[in-house]
């Protein structure tokens, strides 16, 4: 190495580029202090430091370089050639001659190579050779050719040109030659990688083009020998189908489709697009399960020993079940054949199309899955909540780019037989706009009388959908279309009871949640007490989703002390539930609520099930009028205006003060949630006597019905929902219109034993069985 005992020389700043030792440059002077730095060198020893320069901060290490000739570029530029002799630490600046920057430098003396880095320095060398080989690098070659010292080898990646600015200040401010070599290595291999990466891209391609060229060309002469030897194309596909077409039982006419469209694959030129269509058509068609069906259970003893083994309470759905197997039963020994029947009405009798309907939670879907278990039939699901396009259920023309089968037909290629029960999963939730309106692509599938003749627009065969036990699922009735609801046997499903929530969470819950959080039965002890209280306290629903929520909760809380070795066994009391679940979720507050007179408890049902509401009712001074809050809709705000009619028109018969009356205004919580219907009327009614006469609702009654001007009380809907949510709250009276007496037949006896039922034609008797006494009569 050169000899660097110079301890201040000027600093020529490099802002576009990094000078490492052993590297020779040409550097232009394009500024003033370049050149007053390469005039301050000349006019001494002929050295100078080279420090990059980046953002305005100085490298922390420069290049001590020897100015070995001097002149100017084609461009006028004057230029300097410097030959990079050593690295030198910046020190403080120092005085010199001239307008140069001096600065005191630290010269950096390379130590001996070690072992390792000229093992490093080898490994490098190679990683460097193998790129030039795959690229013209002839100007690095020549600088790697006779270099022999490990620092110099891994100064060479100044040379490299796809090196940034930033890394190669980094290899010059490393001092340690072994890191300097690992740094400049790993780079290496990231190039070499990237490169090999592309080559092998392009090579592809090139080998695609090429592979894709010579087939074109043997496919034109084969189809030239075809020609000549009066043979047909595609020989082979058309053989593979027709073996297929064969072993299917197929009905007459799909048969000869299929051979039609055989056919036409025959004929057909490769390179026609049309090819793969009619490819693709045949292999949907004959991956259906034409000819195959499941064997039917029809033993009604058996089914009912597996739906009860599946699902606790819904005795309605199971008795449905039942009844379609009976039939199915009655008919199979009488050989009725189904599919022969010519008489549509026999078939709409015959055929079973089932609407289970009810609140989330209570076992709609797992129901249908039961069902399946106990037909011995395979079961598919149909999810059509969200869906917008008619060609879900139909399938896309074959005209289309990407067409295929509808949903249907894809169920009963995913079932592999032609009578599985088939799941519609929220039927309810089924959208419209300009792509078509699936509800009505629905009417042919669950009409009994013509989905004998089901086509799919993909297919535009025939298929025969009588022998499928549709089950379709919805949280409510309003949204289905009319003739779509027509077509379907609607069973609802209502809700449980805390005694079946209690069984289910026994039963069915706990073994599968004790399945999933890794707990054994004898690890885990849950009595029905415990159950009857996170029922109670933790989940007010119609359904267990949210029960299913809480004991996994719980449950997760036991598996820690478990895992912990804290417990070997837990078995939870009732008074450890608030440990497990926090403080109690919901409280029975009609008690609280209608302590005050103008506060009246209301039944209602929701999307979620039966549920309870407040009517609040207040009066204030202003103009007599009616304000209503609560987002109430149309129907209920008349509601609200009746009651105060039939309030103002009754004042004297309803014991309500004589003097003007006040502006009323009157509230039903929560407020965020959307509330209409008319069967609040009696409650609001209820509400405003209430207030007006200074006489409190009973805590224990909850009431439902709608009212008319002359106090008259109507029948409505959705009561052993009510009556049940009634029940989930504490309430233990519950005022019904009359006509609705026969509903409370649906009422679980259990339920019907622990509350009593008044049915009410006149609003005057609601008032008699809601209100409290009046004072007077009381004292």
């Amino acid at each position: 190495m050169p000899d660097l005992a110079v301890d201040t020389l000027p600093l020529l700043p490099l802002t576009s580029g990094v000078v490492l030792p052993q590297m020779i440059v040409t550097l232009a002077l394009e500024t003033d202090e370049a050149k007053a730095a390469a005039d301050a060198a000349i006019s001494t020893d002929g050295q100078l430091l080279l420090v990059p320069r980046v953002d305005g901060r100085y490298a922390t290490v420069g290049t001590v370089a020897k100015i070995e000739n001097r002149g100017d570029l084609p461009s006028g530029v004057p230029a300097v050639i410097v030959r990079g002799v050593g690295r030198a630490v910046l020190g403080a600046a120092a005085p010199g001659t001239g307008a140069a920057l001096w600065i005191h430098i630290e010269p950096v003396e390379e130590p001996a190579p070690t072992e390792r880095a000229r093992e490093l320095a080898r490994e490098y060398r190679g990683v460097v050779e193998t790129i030039l080989e795959k690229r013209a690098g002839a100007r690095l070659a020549e600088v790697f050719s006779g270099i022999t010292d490990p620092g110099a080898i891994a100064d060479t990646a100044g040379y490299w040109p796809e090196l940034s600015v930033e890394r190669k200040i980094e290899v010059l401010e490393t001092l340690n030659v072994e890191t300097r070599l690992e740094k400049v290595l790993a780079w290496a291999k990231d190039a070499l990688a990237d490169l090999t990466v592309r080559e092998e891209i392009q090579h592809n391609v090139a080998e695609g083009m090429d592979k894709a060229q010579r087939q074109f060309v043997l496919r034109q002469q084969l189809a030239a020998i075809q020609k000549e030897l009066g043979e047909d194309g595609d020989g082979d596909a058309a053989s593979e189908f027709r073996a297929k077409v064969a072993e299917l039982d197929l009905p007459d006419t799909v048969r000869a489709a299929i051979e039609k469209e055989i056919d036409r694959l025959e004929r057909m030129n490769e390179q026609s697009p049309e090819q793969g269509w009619i490819r693709t058509w045949l292999e949907t068609i004959t991956e259906l399960p034409w000819g195959t069906a499941s064997t039917d259970n029809l033993d009604v003893n058996d089914a009912r020993v597996v739906l009860d083994a599946d699902h606790t309470g819904l005795e309605d759905v199971k008795d449905r079940i039942v009844e379609y197997l009976a039939v199915r039963k009655l008919r199979a020994d009488r050989g009725v054949d189904d599919a022969a029947e010519a008489d549509s009405d026999v078939r709409r009798g015959a055929g079973a199309i089932i609407a289970l309907v009810g609140p989330p939670g209570v076992g709609k879907t797992s129901l249908g899955a039961s069902v399946a278990r106990a037909l011995g039939r395979k079961f598919v699901r149909v999810a059509l909540g969200g869906v917008h396009d008619e060609a879900e259920i139909r399938g896309h023309r074959r005209t289309y780019v990407g067409a295929r089968a509808g949903r249907i037909v894809r169920a009963l290629t995913e079932a592999g037989t032609m009578n599985p029960v088939v799941l519609l999963d929220e039927v309810d939730k089924l959208g419209s706009d300009w792509r078509g309106d699936p509800s009505s692509a629905l009417l042919e599938v669950l009409d009994p009388a013509q989905n004998h003749t089901f086509r799919d627009h993909y297919l535009e065969v025939d298929l025969d959908l009588s022998d499928v036990l549709f089950i379709a699922t919805a949280n409510v009735l309003e949204t289905i279309p009319g003739p779509l609801l027509d077509r379907m046997e609607v069973v609802r499903l209502d809700g449980y009871t805390e005694q079946e929530k209690v069984a289910i969470a026994r039963d069915h819950l706990l073994p599968r949640l004790l399945k999933s959080t890794g707990l054994s039965a004898d690890e885990v002890t849950l009595s029905d007490d415990v159950l009857q209280l996170v029922v109670g306290d933790y989940t007010r629903e119609a359904g267990v989703r949210g029960l299913e929520r809480e004991l996994a909760k719980l449950l997760r809380k036991v598996a820690v002390k478990v895992s912990a070795g804290s417990a070997v066994s837990v078995a939870v009391t009732p008074d450890d539930v608030r440990t497990y679940l926090g403080r109690q979720k919901f409280f029975l507050e009609a008690a609280e609520r209608t302590a005050v007179p103008g506060v009246a408890t209301g039944l209602a049902v929701t999307g979620a099930g039966g549920d309870v509401l407040f009517v609040e009712a207040t009066a204030m001074e202003g103009d007599p009028g009616l304000t209503v809050t609560g987002q109430l809709g149309d129907v209920m705000k008349e509601s609200a205006s009746i009651a105060l009619s039939y309030v103002r028109s009754h004042r004297d018969d309803l014991g309500v003060p004589s003097g003007p009356l006040r502006h009323v205004h009157l509230h039903v919580p929560a407020g965020a949630v959307p509330k209409d219907g008319p069967s609040a009327g009696v409650t609001m009614t209820t509400a405003l006597v209430s207030l007006l006469t200074g006489r409190a609702v009973k805590s224990t009654v909850g009431m439902t019905g709608e009212v008319t001007l002359q106090g008259k009380v109507l029948p409505i809907g959705g009561v052993k929902q009510k009556v049940l949510a009634a029940h989930r709250s504490g309430l233990t009276e519950v005022i019904l219109p009359a006509r609705n007496g026969g509903d409370l037949d649906d009422v679980p006896e259990t339920i019907r034993q622990q509350m009593t039922f008044h049915l009410a034609d006149d609003v005057t008797q609601v008032l008699d069985w809601a209100l409290e006494p009046a004072l007077e009569a009381a004292a």
